[in-house]
C-alpha cells in the first residue's frame, strides 16, 4: 500500500529528522512539556449529552487537575476545578454521576450551587468578613465544539504573548467535514475506559499519525483499505482516512462488517463507507467512522507512562445491521490496538538505546514531520540528540 500523504505544513530547511529518543524517557522533559504544552492545550471531558440533566456531572483528572463539568439548573455546561474553595477536599468522586440540586464537601460540608456559587458555610459566623461571591468553585476556559466539552488551564504560554487557537480554529480547515456527522446529537455509548501504556505519550501521538506502518504491522486495515489510506498534516490537527473495498475481506469480521454496514441517513455518499481520523495538538484524538465516533486522549502519567483515555458515541440507532456494524467495528479496532499496543511498546524500548539518534523522516510522514516541528519550536532543546546536562529545564525555565 502507498500511502497517499499531502504536507500542508511549511517545511523546513535541511534534512526532516524524528525527534531525539532521549526527550520520550527524561523526567525534566516531562515536566517542562507539562507546563509549556499541556497547560495551554485543549482537553476534552465529555459530551454534552453526557450530562443531559441539571444536576449530572462528568470528570477528568489529567496532571493532577481535577476538573468537573456540570450541568446547571439553568441548562447551562459548565467546567470548575473538582475541589473545595475551603480545604481542597475533592468534590464529586467516579467519571460520572449526578449530585442533585447542590454540591456538598464531604470533609466539612461547604455547599455549591450547581454554577459554582458558595451557597452555605457551616459555622460561618467563625469566618470574619467571609464573601461568599469571591469562594465560589474555580472556573476553568472551557470550550464547547459540536458538542463536545474542552478545558484548558492556561490561554498561552507562560512569559509570552502568544495564544493557543481555540479548537474550533485548530479544526477549521475540516470544520465542513465534520460538519457532515452531525457531532451535536450524539449521545454516549458505554462508558469511559482507560488503557494503560509503558511509554511516553509521544511514541503514542506519533504512532497514531504514521501512516507507513499501516500495510507493514496492520493486516486488518491493508485488507479493508487496500491502497485508499492517505495523510495530511496541518498547522494544529492531522487527518488520516481510508475507504473500505467492496472486495470482502478474507477475514471473517472484516468482511461482515463491510457486509452489514448501513446506509447512515444524514451522510452523503462520499462518506457512507469512510473511516476518518483526526489528531488535534498534542494529544486529543478524533475517529470517525459511520456507524459510530470515538474520542480518545493520550493522557502522559510520567515520562514512561500514559492513559489512552477512550469514549465511544452514537446516533440513536435500533436497527439489527447497525448494531452487528458497531460490534464488529469494535473487534476489528480491538486486533488494531493489540497490534499498535506492541509497537509503540517496542519503539519506546529503543528510544533507550544508546546507539539511536534522530532518524530522517521521508516525504511521506508529513505529520511526524509538522509535530516535530512543533515540539522543536515551543521546547528548543528538542533539537538536542543527546540531553542536556542535570538542571537544564531550570535554565530554559529562565529563557
Amino acid at each position: 500500500m502507498s500511502a497517499r500523504a499531502i504536507d500542508i505544513v511549511p517545511a523546513a530547511g535541511g534534512e526532516a529528522l524524528g525527534l531525539p529518543g532521549w526527550i520520550y524517557r527524561d523526567p525534566e522533559f516531562f515536566e517542562l512539556e507539562k507546563e509549556l504544552l499541556f497547560r495551554p492545550s485543549w482537553q476534552v471531558v465529555c459530551h454534552v449529552n453526557d450530562v443531559p440533566r441539571s444536576g449530572d456531572f462528568h470528570t477528568l483528572d489529567f496532571l493532577g487537575q481535577g476538573v468537573v463539568v456540570l450541568r446547571g439548573e439553568d441548562g447551562q455546561v459548565r467546567s470548575f476545578y473538582n475541589a473545595c474553595r475551603h480545604r481542597a477536599s475533592r468534590l464529586l468522586d467516579g467519571p460520572k454521576g449526578r449530585c442533585g440540586r447542590r454540591i456538598t464537601c464531604p470533609y466539612h460540608a461547604w455547599s455549591y450551587g450547581l454554577d459554582g456559587r458558595l451557597l452555605t458555610v457551616p459555622h460561618r459566623e467563625a469566618y470574619e468578613g467571609l464573601d461568599l461571591e469571591r469562594h465560589g468553585l474555580a472556573a476553568l476556559e472551557q470550550e464547547i465544539f459540536m458538542g463536545f466539552v474542552f478545558v484548558r488551564f492556561a490561554p498561552g504560554l507562560p512569559g509570552s504573548e502568544a495564544r493557543m487557537p481555540s479548537v474550533r480554529e485548530m479544526a477549521a480547515p475540516y470544520l465542513q467535514e465534520l460538519e457532515a456527522y452531525r457531532l451535536e446529537e450524539l449521545v454516549p455509548q458505554g462508558r469511559v475506559t482507560l488503557r494503560p501504556r509503558a511509554v511516553n505519550w509521544k511514541n503514542i501521538a506519533d504512532n497514531y499519525s504514521d501512516g507507513l506502518h499501516i500495510p507493514v504491522a496492520h493486516p486488518g486495515l491493508t485488507r479493508l483499505f487496500g491502497s485508499s489510506y492517505g495523510i495530511e498534516a496541518r498547522p494544529w490537527i492531522d487527518k488520516m482516512w481510508g475507504r473500505l473495498r467492496e472486495t470482502a475481506s478474507s477475514n471473517w469480521s472484516e468482511a461482515r462488517y463491510q457486509s452489514l454496514l448501513p446506509r447512515v441517513a444524514h451522510l452523503p455518499e462520499e462518506r457512507q463507507r469512510l473511516w476518518t481520523y483526526f489528531k488535534l495538538w498534542p494529544n486529543v484524538a478524533l475517529d470517525i467512522y459511520p456507524d459510530q465516533i470515538d474520542f480518545m486522549q493520550f493522557l502522559p502519567i510520567s515520562p514512561t507512562e500514559t492513559l489512552i483515555r477512550e469514549i465511544a458515541y452514537v446516533h440513536p440507532d435500533d436497527r439489527r445491521e447497525m448494531r452487528a456494524a458497531r460490534y464488529l467495528n469494535w473487534r476489528i479496532n480491538r486486533q488494531v490496538n493489540a497490534e499498535d499496543t506492541k509497537l509503540i511498546a517496542r519503539v519506546q524500548e529503543g528510544m533507550g538505546a544508546d546507539g539511536y539518534t534522530p532518524g530522517p523522516l521521508g516525504e511521506g510522514e508529513v505529520c511526524l514531520r509538522s509535530f516535530a516541528r512543533r515540539m522543536r519550536q515551543l521546547i528548543p532543546e528538542s533539537r538536542l540528540p543527546r540531553a542536556p546536562a542535570r538542571g537544564w529545564s531550570m535554565r530554559a525555565h529562565e529563557r
